[in-house]
């Protein structure tokens, strides 16, 4: 009888003890929800407000209200027929594709030299390249054009005015190389041996076993990449100056300098250019999420 009388006081107090702990985490939680609750809140409030002067009259989008009393889809239509979209529209998916692709390839083979093959200086050109990300952008865009002008043409293609310009610049990521070589260098050495006695070579060995284990970083610079060629503008407007070739962000800031005060016609504008990004979001949110989660970049 006293064994138990002991045992129930013991889970007593052990239970006292744990929700004296329990408390203080319990509070930390609350103000965890309450600041990413404010933060969701103030992001999404441009989003919205964004989305519902879309919608409303010219008259109701030049005042102060918030949510439209009636909703106008054709100014979407009016939009898209007065700024030109549709050909920006699809200057932006090539251009977009394009280095996409290139990125993937190029850094890809980069990673797996760097993280799988020994070569002399390796280590050193691996700082070089590292360190080459402390420089900002906007200092190597003058060197940059200045490149792409005295080049002049790729061949048959031209460089200016044309998708070279606008894509191959940026193929060669040094955040891709480096975040694929973090995680390729994890590959355990085992996998490369079996390959090699089956007859594998490197390039059999990246295809066949490497790339399906990095589809976690891979999903990361998919992403990113596509946000970053679909929203690119200080360079397209360097390095064009013919609609042609012209992507949907130089489009938008045309449309919005004609616009004038029609800020419906504005905001239904700009809806259409993220259009792509919101869908890529909803489909590839959750791998995105699981991606990060799991490939080096959380460090």
């Amino acid at each position: 009888m006293a064994d138990i009388n002991s045992s129930n006081l013991f889970t007593q107090l052990r239970g006292k003890r744990q929700r004296r702990f329990d408390s203080p985490k319990r509070g930390r939680n609350v103000i965890s929800y309450i600041v990413l609750t404010v933060g969701a809140f103030i992001s999404l409030v441009p989003f919205l407000w964004m989305i519902f002067k879309s919608v409303m009259s010219l008259g109701e989008s030049m005042g102060a209200a918030f949510i439209p009393t009636e909703i106008h889809l054709e100014n979407y239509t009016q939009a898209w027929e007065f700024g030109n979209f549709s050909e920006y529209f699809v200057n932006s998916i090539l251009i977009t594709v394009i280095t996409l692709v290139g990125e993937l390839i190029f850094s890809i083979l980069a990673a797996y030299a760097f993280a799988r093959i020994d070569f002399p200086g390796k280590n050193i050109f691996f700082g070089l390249l590292i360190a080459t990300i402390m420089i900002p952008a906007m200092v190597t865009t003058i060197p940059n054009l200045l490149i792409v002008t005295w080049l002049g043409r790729v061949g048959p293609l031209k460089w200016l005015n044309n998708w070279p310009a606008l894509t191959i610049p940026f193929m060669g990521s040094v955040f891709s190389i480096f975040l694929l070589r973090q995680f390729f260098i994890q590959i355990p050495d085992e996998l490369y041996d079996a390959a090699r006695i089956d007859g594998a070579g490197h390039l059999r060995f990246l295809a066949q076993v490497v790339i399906p284990l990095s589809k976690a970083p891979i999903m990361v610079i998919i992403v990113l990449s596509f946000i970053g060629s679909w929203n690119a503008l200080a360079w397209p407007m360097l390095v064009t100056t013919e609609p042609e070739w012209r992507p949907i962000a130089v489009g938008l800031m045309n449309f919005v300098s004609e616009a004038g005060q029609q800020v419906n016609l504005m905001m239904a504008g700009a809806f259409i250019t993220i259009i792509p990004i919101v869908i890529m979001y909803f489909f590839t949110q959750k791998q995105f999420t699981e991606s990060i989660s799991r490939s080096g970049i959380k460090g």
